[in-house]
């Protein structure tokens, strides 16, 4: 069988691409476990995480014919919302590279990265009410934060799937490219991000996941500490000697 869960790993990053083709790459047990072994992995050896979806389509959303069979003690599981917290957590940045549909569970999931970009046939939203259930692995409480409250109340309420350039214009994703260069442009902000400090990138991201009442103290601590990192003083005085040419 193949895997559900394509990885190619370098040294800053590992590329992760969805590939169940025959399901439009449906979220189903299988993956969502290859995803916490993905995210065991960068726990202990942090690097940038690009998703993808293969066959032009990021994910659909959850796998229905399972979903269907859940039950009460299943949504208690919170058995996507688990792993997409997993990846939200995670210590380096993540990076969702959408084509297609990001729908559902597909949706959640992307919402979940740091930085989404996407292509011009990107649809993406929750349609979870027409089929009887909540968008319950993240779009309730992310959504709000990334498009503002009354466009993710209209979102989940009406079921509306956004296309490409809504999407741009509400700040769901940032930047659009062509299908063939989308791999390429997350690459790109993968390379621009193995160029800074990696303990800086990671102390940006525990700062920016931060809750309100924690700041601006987590901020002031996270920074005394790479005041007496040595590679700040590295940095500092290549930018110095450079400057001085």
């Amino acid at each position: 069988m193949p895997e559900p869960l394509q990885l190619q790993r370098r040294t800053d990053r590992v590329i992760a691409t969805l590939s169940r083709p025959e399901v439009r790459n449906a979220i189903d047990q299988d993956m969502i476990d290859r995803l916490h072994e993905l995210c065991r992995e960068l726990e202990s050896e942090p690097r940038t995480l690009i998703l993808i979806g293969a066959d032009g389509v990021f994910a659909s959303g959850a796998d229905i014919a399972q979903l269907r069979e859940r039950r009460a003690a299943d949504a208690r599981m919170g058995i996507n919302t688990r792993a997409f917290q997993r990846i939200r957590n995670l210590p380096m940045p993540v990076i969702a590279a959408v084509d297609g549909y990001a729908l559902g569970g597909g949706a959640e999931l992307a919402y979940a990265a740091d930085i989404r970009i996407g292509t011009p046939r990107l649809q993406i939203g929750n349609p979870e009410t027409g089929l009887g259930i909540i968008a319950a692995a993240g779009a309730t409480w992310r959504l709000p934060q990334l498009v503002g409250e009354a466009r993710a109340a209209e979102m989940l309420l009406t079921g509306r799937i956004l296309d490409a350039e809504t999407a741009v214009a509400w700040g769901l994703v940032s930047s659009l490219y062509e299908p063939d260069e989308l791999l390429a442009a997350a690459n790109a902000l993968a390379d621009r991000i193995a160029r800074n400090d990696a303990l800086a990138t990671r102390h940006t991201k525990t700062a920016l996941l931060a809750p309100p009442a924690a700041h601006p103290e987590v901020e002031l601590e996270l920074q005394a500490q790479l005041f007496e990192s040595p590679e700040k003083d590295r940095r500092m005085a290549a930018f110095l000697e450079r400057r001085t040419r």
